[in-house]
């Protein structure tokens, strides 16, 4: 019988655990972890049927537990993931929501609202007192840090303090970051939610969702929550948001750097009237994140010259970035948020463009993107 070994991810640091986790240690298996497809398993194992697990989920559950420090549930989808926390909380509970946040988790909140399954109220959560206030009385306080699509920093440690403080749960969607950029657990947070479908996952091929809790009785929970309610991932998707985190530093490293030179430039660019990245340092995030995360990322945000209608044909005039929704993807994407009714509602500015930046040359990047906001700006 083959010998068993020690985890040869243990002790690493993240760039190397996610290309040395999740993957079978005996001698003579496969290097990566196979693609699961079953429905039934035979009687007397772990599991029975395939609501319970699956090889393939728990070695990505491995990779990304052990970069956020916590233990990791997969999902069918970053909303289902947020559904089921939810879902956990107890009948009526008192849910603080940051004001700005992912449109769909606003949405959700607000179905559970009207439902009565929970109480809801919006905070600013870049506010201090404000968040403070929220706190009195929450069962769970939930913020994004950066802010999805404003790409605003939240202080993580003192909002964990406040929550604790009224004995909540802090929930902090870490999907924008990444685990390689900020750990939320590490600065007191309970739970972590990322959307793997984005940066995780690289690729923009597939849909999945994930919870990293601290406390493992919150895990089974979870873990109970995505069986009774059927959310589970697919195998395919599992293994490919694993292949995709097998990358996930060198795409991120490019990408961020990248996203600070267009930043830069964009700033300096005739039609542009504001550009919201982290890492600039004239941002109103730029100290704290500094502080909390170690890199500003790859998404920036910014503000066109003129209406609305000229935001779009930015959007309409470039050719090497794509004109569509979502992030993190090898691809770069833009699109006006405003043109979400969720987003708009929330005070996205009208003119706001979302740049999630991917892995093309940042020449070819910045050449496409200027000739856009100049076409833009050209009379009809």
């Amino acid at each position: 019988m083959a010998e068993a070994h020690e985890d040869p991810a243990a002790g690493l640091r993240p760039e190397s655990l996610l290309v040395a986790a999740g993957r079978p240690a005996r001698a003579g298996d496969p290097v990566n972890q196979p693609l699961a497809l079953s429905s039934i398993y035979r009687a007397g194992g772990e599991r029975s049927y395939g609501r319970e697990g699956n090889e393939t989920w728990a070695a990505f559950e491995r990779v990304v537990g052990l970069l956020e420090g916590g233990e990791c549930v997969a999902f069918a989808s970053g909303m289902a993931a947020a559904a089921a926390l939810l879902e956990a909380l107890p009948a009526g509970a008192r849910v603080a929501v940051s004001g700005v946040a992912y449109h769909g988790v606003h949405e959700l909140v607000r179905d559970r609202d009207a439902a009565g399954r929970i109480s809801a109220r919006l905070v600013d959560a870049r506010d201090a007192r404000a968040l403070a206030e929220a706190c009195a009385g929450a069962d769970a306080v939930w913020l994004e840090s950066p802010t999805n699509p404003l790409i605003e920093v939240v202080d993580i440690a003192a909002a964990a303090e406040a929550a604790h403080a009224a004995d909540a749960l802090l929930v902090v969607d870490n999907t924008f970051a990444t685990p390689l950029r900020q750990r939320p657990l590490a600065l007191g947070a309970d739970v972590v939610l990322h959307s793997a479908s984005k940066f995780l996952g690289g690729h923009s091929d597939l849909l999945l969702g994930a919870l990293v809790a601290r406390d493992p009785e919150l895990a089974e929970r979870l873990r109970h929550r995505r069986a009774t309610d059927g959310s589970v991932p697919g195998a395919l998707e599992a293994f490919l948001a694993l292949r995709g985190l097998r990358t996930l530093a060198v795409r991120l490293d490019r990408a961020e750097r990248t996203a600070g030179e267009l930043a830069r430039r964009l700033a300096a660019h005739p039609a542009v009237a504001r550009v919201r990245y982290p890492g600039l340092a004239d941002d109103p995030g730029h100290e704290l994140a500094a502080r909390q995360m170690s890199g500003p990322g790859a998404l920036l945000a910014f503000e066109t010259v003129g209406d609305a209608a000229t935001a779009e044909r930015v959007c309409e005039a470039v050719e090497l970035v794509t004109h569509a929704t979502s992030l993190g993807g090898v691809e770069s994407l833009i699109e006006r948020r405003a043109r979400y009714p969720g987003d708009a509602a929330a005070g996205t500015p009208p003119t706001l463009l979302r740049l999630s930046v991917g892995i093309e040359d940042p020449g070819d990047l910045w050449r496409d993107l200027d000739r856009a906001l100049r076409l833009a700006l050209e009379p009809a």
